[in-house]
């Protein structure tokens, strides 16, 4: 049976809250979302979990199991995602696998054992919707599936369907 991984990028913040330009994209974002989903995941920093909460008090019909955290999803290791971005001078995985491939090899398995568990937890046919960072939801995505994704803007995302084995990636506005 089918089930579906949609993972957004938080919208724009200052720090670890979002501006009042980020509540009101979320808010947009939100109006477009699906209107139901199983559970929303958020990594557990505030400015997820804030979109999130921009995302469903937008207009989201239901969430059955209500909003968690899975700390997975976040990296331990920003500070080096953010030194490998200036020395890549870029936001592609690939970027960054140019000048840190080891490491972004370990944090794309660690980030995808994370959506693994999420998408795991899911019943038959169930979508999560899942709030989180770029480039860690970008690693998540490659560690997951194998796909190399584009950087996400923020309020963006891309959807993950998950038919057994296979798995349909595609970008999200």
């Amino acid at each position: 049976m089918v089930k579906q991984l949609e993972l957004r990028r938080h919208t724009d913040n200052d720090g670890d809250v979002l501006t009042d330009e980020g509540v009101r994209h979320a808010l947009e974002v939100g109006r477009r979302l699906h209107d139901r989903y199983e559970v929303v995941v958020s990594t557990g920093a505030q400015r997820a979990t804030q979109t999130a909460a921009c995302f469903l008090a937008a207009g989201c019909q239901g969430v059955d199991r209500g909003v968690v955290v899975e700390r997975g999803l976040r990296s331990d290791h920003e500070d080096r995602w953010k030194e490998a971005y200036q020395e890549a001078g870029g936001g592609a995985l690939s970027d960054f696998k140019r000048v840190a491939a080891d490491f972004v090899e370990q944090e794309a398995k660690v980030l995808g054992d994370a959506l693994r568990r999420v998408l795991d937890s899911l019943d038959d046919g169930g979508r999560a919707l899942i709030v989180g960072h770029s480039p860690t939801n970008e690693a998540a995505v490659y560690g997951l599936t194998g796909q190399e994704l584009e950087p996400v803007s923020k309020g963006a995302g891309v959807l993950v369907v998950v038919d057994g084995d296979r798995y349909e990636v595609s970008a999200l506005e």
